[in-house]
């Protein structure tokens, strides 16, 4: 199904991203280079926009709200912790802990906004959590009394996969609320996103005393966001179009896996038993995941909507004059239909069970 290779495909880019960014807070204030990969990301999608625009519905007055509080959590808050964390904490280790935004993702999913989410898919997160669990726990109980340069406070307890952990639910609730606009424009959804977020997380950095990197750092930044962020978002939100909420970040659960190889082939990091036992268990949760099977007979109430489509079993009707070939965007009806087949919570199955 398409949903699943945009899901893997964004899990990939993004999961690549993080043992980069890692490399460049070396030169980088971890609030300025969490502006600088957003920045990067927006202005990327701003070009391609110019040489390719598909045929989408643009973004609505209606979806103006949840798409704000969208930007604000995932595009403000998210980048700004994974940064603090990520400098308190080895790439591997925080590639892992990343699971942790596909868990609060479907919990959020299921209990705050309802959608199905069946036994397969919850034992799947169960794995996952204790797998996180597992690679957090603090290695040295003794620490270090002040804190220091390794984050860790009296007790041993480390500040970094906390920080980590405050990511992933501020992009939990971001996937959760893009999902509500995700019928319009990816590419504009993810520009405007990185727009946003880079502008204020950059003004934010500076004001409070960071400096800006040389010419090639910033590069760099740019170059790393625009794939990690801007091109992984915007094939999020078509897998969220086809899959729902719950399952694309069941998917997008494979990033930390690539992200934690990337750091050990690139940054040479050690590979402990916790990381081991941590990445066989997020690995059993994801296998549970991706063989998931729902299908039972379900009814679809008449609905009119916009957005992109081609015509299939649930876009059977007429069009207006001067429509454009398939696929194609326009304001059209569906009628009242009954049957059954194998189906994702996408925009049209987002009935009870």
């Amino acid at each position: 199904m398409i949903g699943i290779v945009y899901a893997l495909i964004s899990a990939a880019l993004f999961g690549i991203s993080a043992p980069f960014a890692k490399i460049l807070l070396g030169d980088v204030s971890p609030w300025l280079l969490a502006g600088l990969l957003y920045l990067g990301s927006g202005t990327g999608l701003a070009i391609a926009r110019q040489f390719w625009r598909g045929a989408e519905t643009q973004l609505q007055r209606a979806d103006l709200p949840w798409f704000g509080a969208a930007i604000l959590a995932g595009g403000v808050a998210g980048p700004v912790l994974l940064m603090f964390g990520l400098a308190q904490s080895s790439a591997a280790e925080a590639s892992l802990l990343l699971n942790l935004e596909s868990v609060l993702t479907l919990l959020l999913a299921w209990v705050v906004f309802k959608e199905n989410v069946d036994r397969r898919l919850l034992i799947g997160a169960v794995a996952i959590v204790i797998g996180a669990v597992l690679l957090s726990w603090p290695a040295d109980m003794g620490g270090s009394p002040d804190g220091g340069p390794d984050g860790r406070l009296g007790g041993g307890f480390n500040w970094g996969p906390v920080l980590i952990a405050g990511a992933c639910l501020a992009w939990a609730i971001d996937n959760n609320f893009t999902r509500k606009v995700s019928a319009s424009d990816p590419m504009q959804i993810a520009m405007v996103k990185g727009l946003v977020a880079g502008i204020v997380n950059v003004a934010i950095a500076l004001l409070a005393g960071a400096e800006l990197p040389s010419g090639p750092v910033i590069l760099s930044a740019a170059l790393v966001g625009f794939l990690g962020y801007g091109v992984s978002l915007t094939l999020f939100v078509l897998a969220l179009r086809h899959l729902g909420t719950a399952r694309t970040g069941a998917y997008y659960a494979l990033a930390p896996f690539i992200g934690a190889g990337t750091a050990i082939l690139l940054l040479g990091e050690p590979i402990t038993t916790a990381f081991i036992a941590g990445g066989v268990l997020m690995a059993i949760g994801l296998w549970l995941h991706l063989t998931e099977r729902h299908q039972h007979e379900h009814v679809h109430e008449p609905i009119t909507h916009e957005h992109r489509h081609v015509h299939d079993a649930h876009h059977q009707h007429e069009h207006p004059p001067g429509t454009g070939p398939e696929p194609h965007a326009h304001l059209h009806q569906h009628a009242r239909l009954i049957h059954k087949h194998p189906h994702y919570p996408d925009m049209h199955h987002r009935h009870r069970h």
